[in-house]
């Protein structure tokens, strides 16, 4: 799946990157910031995601999940791979929340109504499908997630997200780190799509999977 550089895509990402780098320099204003719902800049205003700067859709994303993933990113578990470039600019912006920063936005999130994602790849989905049983194990058999096994849900969610986080799997962007325990299963399961087609049926797969 190809991206173009757009005007709108340099300054999404000019004010991203401005943001993150200002809050790896210990800007305490920054880190407010970030506590006060700064989280929509990247998000989208309704949490629905952003293709642009590839930041996800939060809207409907599992509270314990979320929770996770911003603790992840403020201990340094997740988004300091130098080739993760969006995990990079995210790190630092999770860095300075307090366990009860990281409470609020999630009850925050948790409040935005929950509207599936658009589809935007087009994959062979009957090898979606096949390719998909692995998965199921955890994720559950229509994606719905699976909170005793560390699994989110994957049905609803930006495909190209999901596309862009499995690469990173496959290459060892993330869940590389020792203590990622979840993202390092997830990085050996991600070896079982052999390519980037296999990533984008897989995908397409799930898309059919809307919760």
């Amino acid at each position: 799946m190809k991206k173009f550089i757009t005007a709108t895509t340099l300054i999404a990402l000019s004010a991203f990157f401005s943001i993150a780098s200002q809050a790896a320099e210990g800007d305490v204003g920054v880190a407010a910031t970030m506590d006060d719902r700064y989280c929509t800049t990247c998000h989208g205003a309704e949490g629905r995601g952003n293709i642009a700067i590839d930041a996800p859709r939060l809207a409907g994303m599992e509270a314990w999940y979320l929770k996770r993933q911003l603790e992840n990113f403020r201990a340094g578990i997740r988004g300091t791979h130098g080739e993760d470039t969006q995990g990079i600019a995210m790190q630092p912006m999770a860095a300075k929340l307090t366990d009860e920063s990281i409470a609020d936005i999630v009850d925050w999130v948790g409040d935005w109504e929950y509207v599936p994602a658009e589809a935007t790849v087009d994959g062979n989905v009957n090898q979606g499908r096949n390719a998909f049983q692995s998965c199921a194990a955890c994720h559950g058999a229509n994606a719905e997630g699976n909170e005793a096994l560390g699994a989110p849900a994957l049905a609803g969610q930006n495909d190209w997200y999901m596309i862009t986080q499995l690469r990173n799997f496959r290459a060892g962007y993330r869940g590389s780190h020792r203590e990622d325990t979840y993202g390092s299963q997830m990085l050996t399961m991600s070896k079982t799509l052999r390519d980037d087609q296999a990533i984008i049926n897989v995908v397409s797969y799930i898309n059919t999977l809307q919760k």
